[in-house]
Formats: C-alpha cells, sequence, structure tokens
C-alpha cells in the first residue's frame, strides 16, 4: 500500500483540535478527515491563538516541512490573530508571511490553498452578518489573484451559513451553553468564535465544497455523501 496522499492544515483555533476540557468546542480540522476516503491523512497542525506570523516565529511551520510530501496539500487559514497586537497588518506584513507558506509549499512539491477567515457570529440589527475580521479577507483574495493560489472563500461561505441560520438559531453552530447545561462550562458560555461539533462538521462540508468548485484534484477523495450534500 502506498503512502496516503496528507492535507496539512495551518491554522488557528478555528480550525484546531481541541482538548478535552474544551469539548463540545471543536474547530473545523478536527472533524475534516471525515469529509475524505481513507486514501487522504488530514494533518491539523492548527493551533489556537496563533496569527500566520507566530505560527512561523514558534517553528510550527517548521514541523510541516518536515512531513510535507510532493503532493501533499497545505490549506492555510489566518485572520482571527492576526487582528491582535502580536499579529501582522492586512496589506503589508500579512501577505509577506502568508506568502511563506505558499512559496514553502511549491519549493517542496506541495499544493497550497488559501482560505479566508470564518465568521464570526457578529449579527447586525438587519440579521445579516457583520464583517469583524477587517480587511484580512480582501488581503488574502488579492494575494491568492497575484500568485495564482486557489482560495476558498470561507469568510463568505460561513456569512451564507449563520444568516441561514438567523440570529438566535445560529448559536445551534457555536459554543453556547447555559449554566449547568454542560460539564465542561459549569458557568455557562456564549462563543461567537469556536465551534460546537455541529458547526464544525458543517465548516468542514464548506471546505469540501469549496474543493470541488476550485476542481482540485483532492476533489476525487471527498466521499460521496460529502459530494452530494
Amino acid at each position: 500500500m502506498g503512502k496516503k496522499l496528507c492535507l496539512f492544515i495551518a491554522g488557528d483555533s478555528t480550525a484546531a483540535n481541541c482538548p478535552p476540557h474544551e469539548a463540545p468546542m471543536m474547530g473545523w480540522g478536527q472533524v475534516a478527515a471525515e469529509c475524505f476516503t481513507d486514501k487522504v491523512k488530514v494533518v491539523n497542525a492548527a493551533k489556537g491563538g496563533r496569527s500566520s506570523n507566530s505560527f512561523i516565529e514558534e517553528g510550527l511551520l517548521d514541523g510541516i516541512w518536515d512531513s510535507i510530501s510532493p503532493g501533499d496539500y497545505l490549506f492555510i487559514q489566518f485572520g482571527h490573530n492576526d487582528q491582535k497586537d502580536f499579529g501582522t497588518k492586512p496589506w503589508t506584513t500579512y501577505p509577506q508571511y502568508l506568502s511563506q507558506y505558499i512559496d514553502g509549499a511549491r519549493e517542496r512539491g506541495a499544493l497550497p490553498v488559501l482560505l479566508t477567515s470564518v465568521q464570526r457570529r457578529t449579527f447586525g440589527e438587519d440579521g445579516t452578518i457583520q464583517n469583524s475580521l477587517g480587511d484580512y479577507p480582501a488581503s488574502m483574495r488579492e494575494l491568492a489573484d497575484k500568485k495564482d493560489v486557489p482560495l476558498i472563500d470561507m469568510w463568505a461561505k460561513t456569512k451564507r451559513l449563520y444568516e441561514s441560520y438567523g440570529p438566535d438559531r445560529s448559536t445551534e453552530l457555536f459554543t453556547w451553553f447555559a449554566p449547568g447545561e454542560n460539564n465542561n462550562y459549569p458557568e455557562g458560555i456564549q462563543d461567537n468564535t469556536h465551534f460546537c461539533e455541529t458547526g464544525a462538521r458543517k465548516v468542514a462540508a464548506l471546505v469540501a465544497e469549496g474543493i470541488q468548485e476550485l476542481n482540485l484534484p483532492l476533489k476525487a477523495y471527498i466521499k460521496e455523501a460529502i459530494r452530494n450534500g
């Protein structure tokens, strides 16, 4: 049996594997493998609290370079923590750091794919999601065009997803619990950024949808049940 095709994910907590004490909080990368046949191995290197620059500075990208092979994929999704003081500027340092992921993957014969950040659950009075991610999604789109990199617009896809649920029901996608409802959150929690299991699976399915829309060769390994929606 030959080596499996590997899909590496570099990102933040919205994609990361969450520890048991945070369950049922879950990043979309935690369930991404469920979208593919057993011919694909998902290596979820996403880590909470990381920006495009801190992921590199902490050596996390080096860990991917140690394992990635020609023909593998690198999915790149940053933005939430790039907004923070330790992060990047959307039109200057952000694309500069993202380019290190893109160029490094290509140098190793792997295929980079950019994913704009997932939206936060930030509904306006008109019942639509208000952008809370500044210029980062637009900057990533511009970089994708400039460097001819496939892009899955998760910012747009999650906006449509949340709005289809509406301001109230959309809490079902996130880590939202009343006091006493969940043992890991005895005081309750209202988290508008991090998904629960339902949300993570919905978002992972949107990633799979994006793979098909881009006509990436990876689409051949998406499970039929996911392909058919």
